[in-house]
């Protein structure tokens, strides 16, 4: 159980990110400022160098209790170009699957004089519980906890959504499938109504939509029709079966036929809507290959956006742990 508020844990007293959380609580200003950061780091991938001293002398921990490719190796990449040291920690095979506990990993790591631990966990709330137990001057980053948050997931989506679309004031978005086993979901709903879209629309069955979901400023859609007209942008979520109990679903290949994006599905939105996709994509049950592929999705982008959101990320979390050390004198990470 969450013991204190995380938006008061992850900001110092100057209001910049020294742990990376939770959207919930985030202003517009913040998320903004995240989004152009990460903009000015995109250009790096065409350069021949790709690397710059942000990080130099620091050491980022990839702390991944669940397994992952894409955010894992997205994080790694992010660390290296902002010249970081990074260790991925193998959970399968360190002290933990030994009986040793959270903690104590944790202060191990500490006394190494490690800087910033990215942390994945099947847990919600792990995050949180580790930023309150860590020495203050390591950042925390949410890699994704349980069904609880995917911080950065949430913010490289609202870059692709923006380069794509100019601006979110006016836009009408989306989320369809598994919402209710899904961090990505509720964390795109916080970015999104926080940046300004005041259309989201969740779109599933009501096993997987419950009607709490509205409480978050979505409208709820059990219709694929009606969920996805007019929309700009049309985000898949993954069906997350190793979550799933119960007969929540009658077939994979009825929620295709109820809720798949086919090339019919997406004809019901706007010509110019562009298709999303967090990945994993499991085709033919979420989305078909005539759209994956189709010059209307950006899945492919969010994967580059997504190192770019990430060095931001990183980069703001430490500057805001130096301040705050330094008592505010301005020094950058």
């Amino acid at each position: 159980m969450m013991r204190s508020d995380p938006r008061a844990l992850q900001l110092n007293e100057h209001g910049q990110l020294k742990h990376f959380l939770t959207l919930d609580g985030l202003n517009k200003t913040i998320l903004t400022e995240i989004l152009d950061r990460a903009d000015s780091f995109l250009s790096m991938g065409e350069q021949s160098v790709k690397k710059v001293p942000l990080l130099r002398g620091k050491t980022v921990v990839n702390l991944f209790f669940e397994n992952s490719t894409r955010t894992r190796t997205t994080f790694e990449l992010a660390a290296k170009r902002l010249s970081a040291d990074v260790i991925n920690l193998n959970i399968e095979t360190s002290a933990t699957s030994k009986g040793e506990s959270l903690l104590d990993t944790l202060q191990n790591l500490e006394a190494m004089q490690s800087d910033m631990f990215v942390v994945r966990h099947s847990d919600s709330g792990a995050a949180h519980f580790i930023a309150e137990h860590c020495t203050p001057n390591v950042a925390i980053i949410n890699a994704g906890d349980g069904r609880h948050a995917h911080p950065t997931q949430a913010m490289l989506d609202m870059l692709t959504i923006r380069r794509n679309k100019g601006q979110f004031e006016g836009l009408k978005v989306a989320i369809v499938g598994d919402i209710l086993h899904s961090r990505v979901a509720r964390s795109q709903i916080h970015a999104l109504t926080t940046l300004g879209v005041e259309d989201v629309r969740l779109v599933g069955p009501k096993t997987l939509v419950p009607s709490y979901f509205a409480d978050l400023g979505a409208t709820i859609c059990h219709d694929m029709s009606a969920g996805l007209d007019d929309v700009d942008v049309v985000v898949m979520l993954r069906l997350q079966k190793e979550r799933m109990s119960g007969a929540l679903l009658p077939s994979e290949s009825e929620f295709y036929r109820l809720y798949g994006l086919t090339e019919e599905a997406l004809s019901w939105a706007k010509p110019d809507a562009i298709v999303m996709h967090p990945g994993p994509i499991n085709r033919g049950v979420e989305i078909s290959s005539e759209v994956a592929d189709s010059d209307r999705s950006v899945i492919l982008d969010q994967v580059t956006n997504g190192i770019a959101v990430r060095m931001a990320v990183l980069s703001m979390s430490m500057s805001g742990q130096v301040q705050e050390q330094q008592g505010g004198l301005g020094v950058e990470a």
